[in-house]
This record gives C-alpha cells, structure tokens and sequence, in this order.
C-alpha cells in the first residue's frame, strides 16, 4: 500500500510545480530543481519561494547522488595499454609515457618495440603513434608543447606537473586547474594536495574533498586509500571499508592489507574481505603478461633502455 502511495506521490510531483502546485500543460513547461531530480518547478520565482521547505530534504538528495557516483567501482586504475590493451600497473616505473601521443605504454609493448627495431635495423619510434623518438629533453619538451596547445589534459598535467617540481605551485595551477577541467584524475589528486597544503593556491579544505573525491572517482587508487584513511579517521567505517574495498578490487596493495586488518580486528566482515581478496588477485593477475615479464627480466640486466623517458 505504501508503496503505491509512494509511486502516486513522484507521480504527482512530475506533473505539478511543487510551489504553487501549477499543472504541465502545453504553454507551461516545469523545469527540475537544479541540484536533485525530486521536484519541478514553473518558475524561477516558485523555486526560490519554496526553497526552505524543500531545502533539507535537497540536500539528502544531493548527497545520496554524490555517493552514488563516489563509491561506483572504476573499471581500472591507469587504463589499459594502447597496444596489448591489458590494464597499466599501478607501479609507475613499469609504464612510459609517450611526449608525442600522450600514450601510457607499458614496459612490455615498449621492450617488444626495442627488439623489433634492433632486429630489423630500424630508427627508434614511438611503439604508438611512430613518431620518431626525442633524443633530448628539448626535443621532449617540444612534443609536449604542441601537445599543450591542442589542450591535451594528459600535456597540461604533465606541465603543470613540471611546475610542482620545480616548486613553481602558482605556476601549476592553471595547467593542473585546466587539465582537471578535462576529467584528468592525476591533476585532480595533485590539487587536491595543494588546496590541502595551501600551496600555490589559498588553502581550502572543501576544495582539497572535492578534487580528492573526484580523483578517487576517477581511478585514482592513491585518491581512493586517502579517502578511506580519512573516513576511517572520523570514525566512519562503514565508508571507509567501501573506498578500501574499491582501491582493493583496481589492485592496491595498500587497501587489501587495510582490509586485511579490519577483518582481524572485526571491523570488515568475512564475505566482504573474501570478495576483495578475489577481486584483488584478479586485478594484480590482469595487468601480468609474458611480455611484461620479460621486460621486467631484461630491465633488471639493465637491457631495456628508454630513450624518451618523458
């Protein structure tokens, strides 16, 4: 009975302006309230006359839409390498990223690419795009210049990067602030940590939530883990184990030892440690290859040599 009530009432709440109660007909368009999807409105003026009784239960809404996007899994971390399309380690040394394309690629294809040219006699290439490769920084420094002025997020990141580096955080900004703009979850992790710390910018701590948040949204797996260290820390752990067990399923060492000690303390039920357990040696299984092993061999001989190391 409830039930039928409830679906009476969205009903009505769809064909009626929730101010004055004006019905939707064919001169009278209702527009939704411009943070939920729970009530219409004829009106600018409506909305605004029935904002304090509508005000606290929008914001609930709000919230309970932000944390459906929050804690949605991410399909992976880092993407999937462009050439063998299997997931990019989350160890950064294990992939290269290319100052011509802006492609990630992972050591494997890169190593495969190195013997196919020294077997064949052939000038070094991006494995990618076949740019030919920069020999120097300059030359580096160039490629990601014309990536910059196409607006490349992965060339604005990277740049604003260089300027955090270099301890220019004011001249970070605007390449991170833009980058960010474009979806990029690295410049988000990264001005997050500046909002938190104050650096290059006024510190801000609502500004450092968002871009962290966005981060973790993103793939981040580092965004993630610090925004279940943060839940956990206001002693909200039922959030905390959702954002450990999301880091966890992407392959994060990290998070699925934090499970694995919320388990023995009881803080993390066994059906839920057992599924990221799975979910986590998936994760870390995907992102192996043969391939990938056998650069891993040939770099520890110091055989895989990188001359465009952006």
């Amino acid at each position: 009975m409830s039930t039928s009530t409830d679906e009476a009432e969205a009903e009505e709440a769809d064909i009626y302006c929730a101010s004055c109660g004006t019905a939707e007909v064919d001169h009278i368009k209702l527009k939704n309230c411009d943070d939920c999807d729970l009530v219409r409105y004829c009106s600018d003026k409506c909305h605004e006359d029935h904002r304090p009784n509508h005000e606290a239960m929008c914001k609930e809404r709000v919230t309970e839409l932000r944390d459906e996007i929050l804690f949605k899994q991410p399909e992976s971390s880092r993407g999937d390498c462009p050439i063998c399309c299997l997931p990019i380690s989350l160890d950064n040394l294990k992939s290269t990223l290319q100052t011509c394309c802006s492609k990630l690629i992972c050591n494997g294809c890169v190593y495969a690419n190195m013997l196919r040219e020294r077997g064949n006699n052939l000038k070094h290439r991006c494995p990618f795009c076949r740019h030919p490769m920069p020999k120097t920084k300059k030359e580096n420094q160039k490629n990601r210049k014309k990536r910059v002025a196409v607006k490349d997020p992965v060339a604005l990141r990277e740049l604003g990067g260089e300027h955090y580096d270099k301890g220019d955080c004011s001249g970070a900004v605007p390449y991170l602030t833009e980058a960010a703009a474009f979806g990029d979850m690295y410049a988000h992790y990264l001005l997050s940590v500046m909002y938190g710390e104050g650096k290059g910018v006024e510190k801000d701590d609502e500004m450092a939530s968002y871009h962290l948040e966005e981060a973790a949204i993103g793939g981040h797996h580092l965004a993630r883990y610090n925004l279940a260290v943060r839940e956990r820390e206001n002693d909200r752990f039922d959030r905390a184990v959702k954002h450990f067990v999301i880091a966890a399923n992407l392959g994060d060492d990290a998070s699925i030892k934090q499970l694995r000690i919320g388990y023995t303390e009881g803080n993390v039920r066994k059906e839920d440690f057992a599924l990221a357990l799975r979910a986590h040696q998936a994760a870390v299984d995907g992102m192996k290859s043969p391939q990938r092993e056998a650069a891993a061999k040939a770099e520890a001989a110091g055989l895989l040599i990188d001359d465009c190391a952006a």
